[in-house]
């Protein structure tokens, strides 16, 4: 019989309305009343920093701007750098041009600077006072193009440049671009006899036809420092002399900026290998994630917008760095609430949203709490039993010793066995067999059923060798396409970082290079593969030799840890090597990534989102939270159940979805929980468990859940359609967890909800118990929603169940709308 008729269709609207608003997808759930706010005081001022911290001058074009930020009891900061008094103690050291402090004479002295009975002393040093320096092409050129947009994308910088003339994107090829600048076309582009004649110039300023447009000031500094350069005989460097840029920063740090227009100025400052620093402000390309905020303008001054968050960067040769900014309605009285804190994760979103001032919601019920960790820790909603334990149980440490219980469930290794299965891209294949996949498939459960440290499974995966049925860790390398691909797939599964880039060019939004990509490269360069005696077998060995060459430069690439140090690996396996600082704290990247793809799992968003693209263009949502979750993971000898254990037992974790007037729009700070829609597998896991039937997959025997399908390449049509993981690549996206319309077409019409509800054969034997209608409904509630039917269901579903009426097609009627509501959906 076709369960969905039109009374069914009609009670979907009845079913799930007053208790949980915003369930809908796409809807924004309606913000609660937000509690009178306290008269606001006089803000008292708490801080005055100066940025940088010293200033160090040395020979006659050095020079170094300051920022003076205030900083207020309420936690607004004002950049006061025009207001504050700046005293030098020798004056004959030193000239003063506004903010900017110019070499006179070599010494030392000191910088006071006073503003609000405040001060802050900074030391003064000047070498080399009257010495000039010769132009440099790499240090006072290549950044002027960078400056001036010359080399992105849209510009010069394209694969094949633009207009006849080609620069290396972003910079990665400094010799390739002198080159193409005075020997490509010799006598064209630069005009030794007249240098402001150069063609290259020329075009910047707009002196003559540039589809770029003017780029250049006439007479400005950038103006003059070409000018120079071609004056000078256009130089190149000695690239190995040379001194290199180690690190670059950007001050201040962070601003809570008070209302629309209010300012702070950035200033930016670059160390070199030889000692010495640079105010490289002027020559930074200044960049903001949300202008909408926070707007810099070329000079880096910062010019708020509307409320929000914003990430200003500045980018340098291959460093980009940024800060955060906070944008405030100007004046806004705010008083934080008084509420517990559990642990350091309340502890540190709760310091966030101070900052933002924005109050969190309360917290969810206890029947909310029981489907929603359920789901989360094992993915299963829980029984009407355990719902009536849980609901009756009046011990106040009820949640807590719940969460322990699920722990201990198989199903909550076997969540994670799933993840794992994504991201190692298990999967039967030309490369890989089913007998190879499936032992691999099996090495992944024995490793999370026996709750193996992170960091231990991660060194057997990468260091495996032998053959894929003997060492079933070793299929990490089979089936991945070639070892660039390998290097990429390590680097985004293991440290959330997404490296692509640098395999072409230096990475234009990240501090990576090509010299970074290749050296990490290198550690996969001696991979040997061959046959076993059994063909579907194979043998993963280190073959002793092979290297990565540099595609530009051609010199053998040494194997170098991302953003670390160049080990000695003479004689040794190199991914052995790899491996020990991949998972180990000397890799600052590991702990953190893994931690927060955990915090993703449930809390629907991560605090680095997408989860594998950590970059410094896309900053974590609270860099002080991921850093602490990472330690604890760290701390715990990476035991993932003690991470787990801090989340779930957070009031964060067990905010209500319920959003008040301050909250209304937060969708990174974790001020309320999110509404989720349930994972695939562990959607049609529920449906089966709500209804008492058992499932046949391939490979696996009746009964068994959807999360323990091994092969990625088994699926069926409800998997697919509700975006179970292809496992094509390793990227987070492969798993879609967006609403689609032949999702509901399916729920609706489709054999899955049907065929259960036929086949579990559930509502003949509630209506064998005698129970009457409303009591079989209040446990249809249960199962589905693991709560009780409120009291304007109850008497909206009445009539359906009315005397004369068909009790059996009701009950169906009834059960399937359940099954297809978005609060069945959706975890809440």
């Amino acid at each position: 019989m076709m369960i969905a008729t039109r009374l069914a269709r009609g009670l979907i609207g009845v079913i799930a309305l007053s208790p949980f608003p915003g369930l809908a997808m796409g809807q924004t759930p309606a913000p609660a009343p937000a509690p009178a706010p306290a008269p606001a005081q006089p803000a008292v001022l708490t801080k005055v920093e100066v940025f940088p911290s010293d200033i160090q001058l040395a020979t006659a074009v050095d020079r170094q701007a300051v920022v003076v930020q205030a900083t207020y009891a309420d936690g607004i900061t004002r950049d006061v750098t025009p207001e504050a008094e700046m005293t030098v103690a020798d004056a004959k050291l030193v000239r003063r041009e506004g903010t900017t402090f110019w070499p006179l004479a070599d010494g030392e002295t000191t910088l006071t600077v006073a503003f609000g009975g405040l001060s802050q002393v900074l030391p003064i040093k000047v070498t080399q006072a009257t010495a000039q320096t010769p132009i440099s092409f790499r240090l006072d050129v290549m950044p002027i193009f960078l400056k001036a947009g010359c080399n992105t994308g849209s510009c010069h910088g394209a694969a094949r440049g633009k207009d006849g003339f080609r620069l290396s994107l972003f910079g990665f090829d400094p010799d390739g671009d002198h080159f193409r600048l005075t020997r490509e076309m010799s006598g064209r582009r630069v005009n030794l006899a007249l240098p402001a004649d150069s063609t290259f110039i020329e075009k910047a300023t707009g002196a003559v036809q540039h589809s770029g447009g003017k780029r250049v000031e006439p007479g400005s500094e950038m103006y003059q420092t070409l000018h120079r350069w071609v004056e000078s005989g256009v130089p190149n460097d000695n690239a190995a002399t040379l001194p290199k840029v180690v690190s670059v920063d950007l001050y201040p740090k962070q601003a809570v900026l008070d209302g629309k227009g209010a300012t702070q100025q950035m200033t930016a400052r670059a160390r070199y290998s030889d000692g010495s620093d640079r105010d490289i402000t002027r020559l930074c390309l200044f960049l903001s994630n949300n202008e909408g905020s926070a707007a810099i303008n070329p000079d880096g001054l910062v010019t708020a917008g509307e409320r929000g968050e914003a990430f200003v960067m500045a980018r340098y040769e291959t460093f980009t760095v940024g800060s955060g900014m906070i944008v405030l309605p100007k004046g806004l009285k705010f008083e934080a609430p008084s509420e517990p804190e559990v642990n350091y994760v309340d502890k540190l979103v709760l310091e966030k949203l101070r900052k933002l001032r924005i109050n969190p919601s309360a917290l969810c019920d206890d029947e909310t709490f029981l489907r929603r960790v359920s789901l989360d820790i094992v993915g299963l909603p829980p029984t009407v039993e355990e719902y009536h334990r849980f609901i009756d149980s009046a011990d106040p440490a009820k949640r807590a010793k719940l969460i322990d219980e699920l722990l201990e469930r198989k199903e909550f290794s076997e969540i994670w066995v799933n993840k794992w299965a994504e991201l190692l891209q298990v999967k039967s294949s030309i490369e890989v067999s089913y007998k190879a996949m499936f032992l691999y498939y099996n090495w992944l459960v024995e490793s999370l059923s026996k709750n193996m440290p992170m960091d231990q499974m991660v060194q057997n995966l990468l260091g495996a060798n032998g053959g894929t049925f003997k060492n079933p860790a070793t299929n990490f390398y089979s089936g991945t396409g070639g070892n660039l691909l390998l290097t990429e797939n390590v680097a985004q599964v293991f440290m959330g970082m997404r490296i692509q880039c640098a395999q072409c060019h230096n990475h234009p939004f990240d501090r990576w290079t090509q010299n970074d990509y290749y050296g990490f490269a290198a550690f996969f360069s001696q991979i040997g593969r061959k046959v076993g005696e059994d063909y579907r077998e194979s043998i993963v060995f280190n073959s002793g030799g092979g290297e990565v060459n540099h595609p530009v430069e051609g010199r053998v690439m040494q194997p170098k840890f991302l953003g670390g140090e160049t080990p000695d690996v003479a004689g040794k396996d190199r991914r052995v090597v790899l491996a020990k600082w991949l998972a180990s704290s000397d890799n600052p990247w590991f702990a953190t990534s893994f931690a927060n793809r955990v915090w993703a799992h449930f809390m629907g968003a991560g605090i680095v989102e997408p989860v594998d693209d950590f970059r410094v263009s896309n900053p974590a949502s609270n860099p002080e939270l991921l850093a602490a979750l990472g330690k604890r993971l760290t701390d715990s000898k990476y035991d993932l159940k003690t991470l787990v254990r801090d989340i779930c037992n957070s009031r964060t974790y067990q905010r209500s979805t319920q959003r008040n007037e301050s909250n209304a729009t937060d969708e990174l700070n974790f001020a309320h929980a999110n509404l989720r829609r349930i994972k695939a597998e562990n959607l049609l896991d529920t449906i089966s468990a709500v209804t008492d039937t058992k499932d046949k997959f391939s490979g696996l025997p009746l009964g068994a859940r959807a999360v323990q399908i091994a092969d990625g390449k088994s699926s069926t049509y409800f998997l697919t359609t509700f975006g179970r993981a292809t496992r094509e690549t390793v990227c987070s996206c492969e798993v879609k967890m967006e609403p689609t319309l032949s999702q509901a077409l399916h729920l609706l019409n489709g054999e899955t909800v049907n065929a259960k509800i036929r086949d579990g054969g559930l509502l003949p034997k509630l209506a064998a118990t005698k129970k009457f209608p409303e009591e079989r409904i209040l446990e249809l509630y249960i199962r589905c929603f693991s709560r009780k039917p409120t009291k304007e269901e109850i008497e909206k579903l009445q009539p359906v169940l009315g005397e004369g009426s068909n009790q059996a097609q009701a009950m169906e009627d009834i059960f399937w709308a359940l099954l297809n509501s978005r609060e069945f959906l959706f975890n809440h």
